[in-house]
């Protein structure tokens, strides 16, 4: 059985960029969500944060969303924010994507230039007032 990874090995493990861009997330999400606690998931240490339910995850594209078939490769080296709840959130400014889901709301970062800090505090903010 394969030993499950912590979400310090899993950082450890990525590209540079996805790891830099990572990093700058989770340190936002500390930052703006104290009450919540972190939890690496899929066995791959993706981070989770919940505090009375899920809130938040950063999935970097590195990590396949399930088992990776041979030959499969990272076509860009994007990192996801997802919004656990992010069909309750207001998306004033239409930067979080649906893309056919009910529930979880995302948003995609390429470059660390892409995280607009004062919107996606905002974002974290408001998720946090959703899940209390």
């Amino acid at each position: 059985m394969p030993l499950k990874k912590t979400v310090d090995e899993m950082i450890l493990n990525l590209p540079q960029q996805e790891r830099i861009i990572v990093e700058r997330l989770r340190s936002l999400v500390h930052e703006c969500l104290p009450s919540a606690t972190e939890k690496g998931y899929y066995g791959e240490g993706v981070p989770f944060f919940t505090h009375h339910r899920m809130i938040c995850f950063i999935w970097p594209s590195s990590v396949s969303w399930g088992p990776k078939r041979s030959g499969e490769t990272v076509i860009d080296h994007r990192v996801t924010l997802g919004f656990c709840q992010g069909n309750l959130m207001s998306n004033e400014d239409q930067v979080l994507q649906a893309e056919g889901r009910k529930q979880v709301y995302v948003m995609y970062f390429y470059s660390i230039k892409d995280i607009k800090e004062a919107q996606v505090r905002a974002l974290l903010f408001e998720a946090g007032m959703v899940d209390d």
